[in-house]
């Protein structure tokens, strides 16, 4: 019996016989294999995918099937609405986003070649109703095309980069539009004749010397040993529900209690590291208290547990989040007058920790020490009655001075509240997908793709809504082709 283990790779040499053999082997069936395996099979390649699931979905599936595009003028929804889009304030974009964590050749690649892959997302029948939805909002209550889903007007990006919506969601009423997008990017794989195999969990990958050649899958208790003429492409998603993982590489996310994903337990990331692969920037993670996003709470002032405030509010709920979880204290708390209050959602877990007929009196209540709080607000108010906000540029019409009372402070809670998260680290690659080792050399006959990447989503105080499917698309497609080719 051959020893299968995810961080030691099997040598050829051990497999007596190949249960099953293409030219591409991808392994996973979210968005990022799909449309890995619709490119193999567009280059001519024999593909086959394997999925430990019994059917498509992924993270992929759990989202809500936006992808964040722009660049080269705007998309046909961006002009239609009367918004120009430059390839440089994309690009430029992209780069701050990705912080000192930035892949700058992926964001250049990307912004450069966004409206093609637009294009091909609709020639795979995803359908985009075009119009646009105005406003600070989370997705589409209806099936509206564009959005706002980043800090694009908010600093210091707007200073940057000509600001511009770039939320493409699919045309899909509600929430949860992902799992159309993964059905049809399904529909178009399946046929372009990628053979798809599921209820099949892979446990290592095979090599022939440096070169991967293949994979080992479990199937009902059974091994099965897969060869992969050209290349093997890695599509597994990240590592969020691997608390091992997690623990090792990104330990700040156990203040918060909430991850996001289906499978997404780093067996890609493992399989890559056990051929040679190198994986970065694995601290970094995306989350976010979503129900601040309305405008009414984006009004309101976050303050941590010293009365101070920490972030623009008018910025992208990840980004105030993600702000949030490095405030000391375990909670902050976010200050609201009576004009701008609306009851939190039940899902948000947030309760009101004080109230008071001025600041000062909800200073005292929360405890803080005199003349913190209140301090904070009296600034704060002074300012923004003349449209200005000197600590962190928040802009009109969100920044309005906090005057009406009573007064009200929401309590955020790190371990209590609901702070959805997903890691974003993972294994470093080429811009056409290449596996590449520690000392940026590719590992030959992997390729990987998707939230089992380091990609564009890369640090979780930039990250926008759409970047992790545009990523896993995109790249998914890079990884596709340049395996198909050997």
């Amino acid at each position: 019996m051959v020893d299968l283990s995810l961080h030691r790779p099997v040598s050829a040499s051990e497999v007596g016989n190949w249960d099953d053999t293409a030219d591409v082997v991808v392994i996973g069936f979210g968005a990022a294999g799909a449309c890995a395996a619709i490119e193999a099979a567009t280059e001519g390649a024999d593909v086959a995918l394997y999925e430990r699931g019994s059917g498509s979905g992924g993270a992929s599936a759990l989202s809500g099937g936006e992808i964040y595009i722009g660049g080269g003028g705007g998309t046909d929804a961006q002009r239609d609405a009367g918004f120009t889009d430059a390839t440089e304030d994309f690009e430029t974009y992209l780069k701050m986003a990705g912080g000192p964590c930035v892949n700058e050749a992926k964001c250049e690649i990307y912004a450069r070649e966004a409206l093609a892959h637009y294009d091909w997302l609709k020639a795979q029948g995803v359908p985009y109703r075009g119009n646009y939805a105005p406003g600070k909002i989370i997705e589409p209550a209806d099936d509206s095309t564009l959005i706002w889903s980043g800090s694009e007007a908010a600093a210091p990006f707007r200073d940057a980069a000509k600001p511009a919506p770039r939320g493409h969601v699919i045309r899909f009423t509600g929430w949860g539009g992902g799992r159309l997008l993964v059905d049809q990017l399904e529909q178009s794989a399946r046929a372009k004749g990628a053979r798809i195999t599921t209820d099949s969990t892979a446990r290592s990958l095979i090599v022939d010397g440096d070169r991967v050649v293949g994979a080992v899958f479990m199937e009902e208790g059974q091994p099965k040993f897969v060869r992969a003429r050209r290349g093997v492409v890695l599509a597994t998603g990240g590592f969020v529900m691997n608390e091992d993982m997690r623990r090792r590489y990104c330990p700040q996310t156990f203040l918060i209690s909430d991850p996001i994903g289906e499978r997404d337990d780093g067996t890609g990331i493992m399989l890559g590291m056990s051929a040679g692969g190198d994986a970065v920037h694995m601290d970094q993670f995306f989350t976010t208290c979503p129900w601040i996003i309305p405008a009414e709470q984006a009004h309101g002032v976050f303050v941590n547990t010293a009365g101070q405030r920490f972030i623009n509010e008018d910025c992208y709920h990840g980004r105030v989040s993600r702000t949030c979880i490095d405030q000391l204290g375990g909670k902050v708390y976010l200050l609201l007058d009576s004009a701008h209050f609306s009851q939190p959602a039940d899902f948000a877990r947030t309760d009101i920790a004080a109230t008071g007929e001025t600041w000062d009196e909800v200073e005292a209540e929360l405890g803080m020490a005199k003349c913190t709080l209140a301090a904070t607000m009296e600034f704060y108010n002074e300012h923004a009655a003349n449209g200005t906000d000197p600590r962190f540029d928040k802009q009109e019409p969100i920044l309005v001075p906090l005057d009406k009372g009573p007064y009200v402070a929401l309590e955020l809670n790190f371990e209590t509240s609901y702070f959805s998260f997903f890691t974003l680290g993972g294994l470093h690659t080429s811009v056409d997908g290449e596996v590449l080792d520690r000392g940026g050399s590719s590992v030959p006959g992997l390729f990987a793709a998707g939230r089992c990447t380091h990609g564009l989503p890369a640090w979780g105080h930039g990250y926008s809504s759409g970047l992790s499917l545009a990523d896993c698309t995109f790249f998914g497609r890079q990884a596709g082709r340049k395996a198909s080719h050997g």
